[in-house]
């Protein structure tokens, strides 16, 4: 067996800078898990699969997979 102990972690400069992009995300985000009205993401342009029940957000500002019952302040109506 080897005497090699592994080190307790320790946060690295990359991960403060990105821990301080993700909290200004955060903040500036308004994302419900609770539709507003009837605006909730799976009838949303940026909704990509609006038949899956969790599907990939595309709008610029956010990017990542969410809900379809949920709800942004970025919604927007799906043009006819």
């Amino acid at each position: 067996m080897s005497d090699y102990v592994i080190p307790d972690p320790e946060p690295k400069e990359i991960d403060e800078k990105l821990s301080i992009e993700l909290r200004h995300l955060a903040d500036n985000a308004v994302l419900k898990a609770k539709p507003q009205g009837d605006e909730r993401c799976d009838n949303c342009l940026y909704y990509l699969e609006n038949t899956a029940e969790i599907s990939y957000c595309w709008h610029q500002k956010l990017r990542i997979l969410v809900g379809g019952e949920w709800w942004c302040q970025w919604w927007e109506e799906i043009p006819e």
